[in-house]
């Protein structure tokens, strides 16, 4: 490349990588815990387990869950019903004021087999949920994530141009060359560029989900108008059903189960909930492998009768969404996945940190010899280095 266009890209990667670089900072250290949440959960004691019982044990029905969980918040109604990834002995019944979105919440754990109460965890409080908060959308909802979102397409932006400025400055040094002989900044910005590069796709890929996953809302929204609509027409403007009109909730998971009977139960969203429909009980399965069980499969179910209206398929953008969640957190691969995303994010805030490094000490550098030692960029040009900035998640 001419001078003129490093100049451009060099102008790129710096204005690009000193908005974001805070935002990614704050969320590489955000993220780092939340990679290991199960874990922290356990040793914190606030993750909850259904005892130990034999597997031919029988469960209790659905109904009898929620009217379980309802008989300690009488005056609120059932938005959703789950159970944990890797536990089936367990119910999460999620109660609130209304069916429409909200962050008043309270959750019941009820045991599968006897219908017992466990516990009523909270999980809109403690060091986790503050870390997640932040990592999400800062405690601001959604404008807080489509800030988010722009400070991930900013690091985007970053990664590439650090990238194009990395070869031409570079091409005279052996590849993972740290020169310590020389000044504290000269080997900063060889460390710099060295983790920045050797983390490139790894920063790219988190990089571009998180972006992803801070669209969440507006993407379910999309397909709720794109398709949904089209589906739900019958039921036009009719009114939501009310618990006593409803069918037994039990026979509606039975239903949707013999719609995809190889699958198993993500969660289920109740009449007039975000997730669903006035007039439907909507069921989300997943499908058993490592990959499918990140897939979600909607089955609408009648909420008066039981029977299913409709099983669409997710589209692309939905798909694309589910796909990048589990992916951000290293969630596919188990403990070895997690042990090498949390490596790859202490490496990201090194590269993040020196990056800050480098900029503050641009003033306080001596010039090179004329020559350019190995091929070394000026030291008063700090966005000369291949600054591949990079994040856990926007």
């Amino acid at each position: 490349m001419n001078s003129r266009r490093i100049k451009t890209w060099a102008w790129v990667h710096k204005w690009s990588s000193l908005v974001c670089t805070v935002f990614m900072l704050l969320l590489c250290l955000t993220g780092l815990p939340l990679i290991f949440h199960h874990e922290i959960g356990h040793l914190l004691g606030t993750e909850i387990e259904a005892p130990k019982m034999p597997a031919s044990t029988p469960r209790v029905s659905l109904d009898r869950v929620l009217e379980v969980a309802k008989s300690k918040h009488p005056d609120r109604v059932v938005q959703f019903v789950s159970q944990p990834e890797d536990d089936d002995g367990l119910w999460f019944v999620t109660l609130t004021p209304t069916p429409a979105p909200t962050e008043d919440f309270k959750s019941v754990a009820v045991d599968a087999r006897t219908g017992e109460v466990l516990a009523q965890p909270k999980f809109d409080e403690g060091f986790m949920y503050v870390m997640f908060k932040l990592h999400v959308d800062l405690f601001a909802g959604l404008p807080g994530k489509l800030f988010l979102g722009f400070m991930g397409l900013l690091l985007l932006v970053a990664i590439v141009s650090g990238v194009v400025l990395y070869a031409p400055f570079m091409r005279k040094l052996e590849f993972g060359t740290v020169r310590r002989e020389k000044r504290p900044r000269l080997k900063w910005l060889d460390l710099h560029n060295l983790l920045g590069v050797v983390t490139l796709v790894w920063a790219f890929v988190v990089g571009s989900t998180g972006m992803i996953n801070t669209w969440a809302d507006l993407v379910i929204k999309y397909w709720q108008y794109d398709q949904l609509s089209a589906l739900l027409a019958p039921y036009k403007d009719q009114p939501v059903v009310t618990v006593g009109e409803r069918a037994s909730v039990q026979k509606s998971l039975d239903a949707a189960y013999a719609v995809a009977p190889h699958s198993k139960l993500s969660f289920i969203a109740f009449p007039g909930t975000a997730f669903s429909s006035p007039h439907h009980t909507t069921v989300f399965l997943k499908g058993n492998e490592p990959f499918t069980s990140k897939l979600l499969q909607p089955v609408l179910v009648d909420a008066k009768t039981a029977e299913v209206s409709a099983a669409p398929k997710l589209p692309w953008y939905l798909t694309a969404l589910l796909v990048s969640q589990p992916l951000h957190f290293g969630d596919y691969g188990g403990m070895p996945m997690q042990i090498l995303w949390a490596l790859l994010d202490i490496a990201t805030i090194i590269v993040l940190g020196s990056g800050l490094y480098l900029w503050l000490k641009r003033g306080n550098s001596v010039p090179l010899p004329k020559a350019r030692e190995a091929g070394a960029p000026s030291p008063q040009q700090p966005q000369q280095a291949a600054a591949v900035l990079k994040e856990r998640r926007p």
